[in-house]
């Protein structure tokens, strides 16, 4: 079976969860012997370069989208031009601005992405189009995010396939939006989703959400959460003296990094945890540069500046030396998330989660047992949990262990890709029906 699996670059300037999780899928895919394909739009996948492992380029890169959405000239500029503005060195420039990852002031492009080719960036589309007919030619196009589902109808009309979508976390970038768009955008994913032939969401709690607020039918939901490959993070059991916290995100402020700070300085005015550390890794973009020089002023004036590593290597072959120096992990996102990959990372290094009980978190912890969820999500909160399972050594070293087994059983990329390879074929079977 050959799956083009179509996904948002980010440039590879912060941790991005719903990425690793693609790449993972994609390379699960390949080593049950399918031809499979991660096809990046926007971003390349990484800083270090702009095409795929396949050597294939970036489509609907982040410069000519911007342009074509915002002056008319750039729908139809020159082929020399395009290319230009598509080159490494451009994409690079953009993967570091932080205007490529927020929400807010992307209103009308993220409307013209969903209409397709009835947006801005038709010629995109026809370029991406053009390549899929006629250099992959694919059995099933896998699309990473609802954000991409405009694609899904020239796709189904022009190569005769179905089309896959995953479903995680699109709520977040939608409800950071203006309300005057808001509606109006729940008013065309609703509509975009009738292009889509079945919906993968990663947890029970945003299939729920999802299904709602999107119009999916029963028969068109499947759930199959994040899965990793527990081969690629060495087990050890928590360390326990002194006792080290971990946080593994983009170290912004929805992803709970000021809570997490603030918790930690509370934990430390603890008389049995003056000796406690941080250590926090996941990058982050120009926006998130004040916001964080403002966290190391709080931790300077209480006198733990010195408490606090930053790991710049977030990459997964690295994140086994992360994990190892590790009690908890924790990343008090603050609306909760759809899943969150790092919580696999950590369980599958033997470290628990201390999570908010928001989003999917109270699921993958319940279904873990790798560690404890508290609420409300305040620093207070946090850091009264952290005192609970610090102080708890026989605890910590059952959820490790109970962690590391979920993985291996319940969420191993291997057996999660043999759900999915399912669901294809099915799909594929019902479209050659038509």
């Amino acid at each position: 079976m050959k799956i083009i699996n179509i996904v948002p670059g980010f440039g590879g300037t912060f941790y991005c969860g719903n990425c690793l999780r693609d790449s993972a899928f994609t390379n699960s895919l390949k080593n049950t012997g399918h031809d499979a394909i991660t096809l990046p739009l926007y971003l390349p996948l990484s800083s270090s370069n702009n095409y795929t492992e396949d050597g294939l380029p970036i489509f609907y890169g982040a410069v000519n989208v911007y342009l074509e959405q915002k002056f008319k000239f750039f729908r139809h500029m020159p082929k020399w031009l395009h290319k230009f503005l598509n080159s490494p060195a451009i994409l690079r420039y953009a993967s570091k601005k932080s205007e490529s990852t927020r929400a807010s002031g992307l209103e009308e492009m993220t409307i013209s992405m969903l209409k397709g080719s009835e947006g801005y960036q038709e010629e995109e589309l026809e370029l991406l189009i053009n390549f899929l007919k006629n250099h992959e030619k694919p059995d099933v196009v896998h699309l990473s995010n609802a954000l991409l589902m405009g694609l899904a109808g020239r796709i189904r009309e022009e190569l005769n396939i179905p089309v896959i979508c995953s479903l995680q976390d699109e709520d977040v970038w939608l409800d950071a939006m203006s309300d005057d768009y808001q509606t109006r955008l729940w008013e065309i994913m609703c509509e975009r989703s009738k292009d889509i032939d079945a919906f993968i969401t990663v947890s029970q709690y945003f299939g729920d959400v999802m299904q709602r607020r999107m119009c999916i039918p029963d028969e068109k939901l499947h759930i199959v959460p994040i899965g990793v490959d527990p081969k690629a993070y060495r087990f050890s059991e928590p360390v326990q003296n002194p006792p080290v916290i971990g946080y593994l995100s983009r170290m912004n402020e929805e992803n709970g990094f000021e809570v997490i700070i603030d918790a930690f300085i509370e934990l430390k005015k603890k008389d049995n945890f003056k000796n406690a550390l941080l250590k926090a890794t996941g990058g982050k973009t120009a926006d998130d540069d004040k916001f964080i020089k403002k966290q190391l002023k709080k931790l300077k004036q209480n006198g733990f500046e010195n408490d606090i590593e930053f790991i710049d290597d977030f990459r997964t072959e690295k994140l086994s030396d992360f994990f190892e120096k590790l009690t908890v992990l924790s990343v008090p996102v603050l609306k909760g998330e759809a899943f969150g990959m790092y919580q696999l990372e950590a369980l599958a290094s033997g470290i628990p989660i201390v999570q908010p009980a928001l989003g999917a978190f109270p699921e993958i912890v319940k279904n873990t047992k790798g560690g404890m969820i508290y609420e409300p999500n305040t620093p207070d909160a946090l850091a009264s949990k952290l005192a609970e399972i610090l102080s708890n050594k026989e605890k910590l070293n059952e959820m490790g262990k109970n962690g590391r087994e979920a993985v291996e059983n319940k969420y191993n990329t291997n057996e999660l890709t043999r759900q999915m390879l399912s669901i294809y074929e099915k799909v594929i079977s019902a479209s050659q029906k038509k």
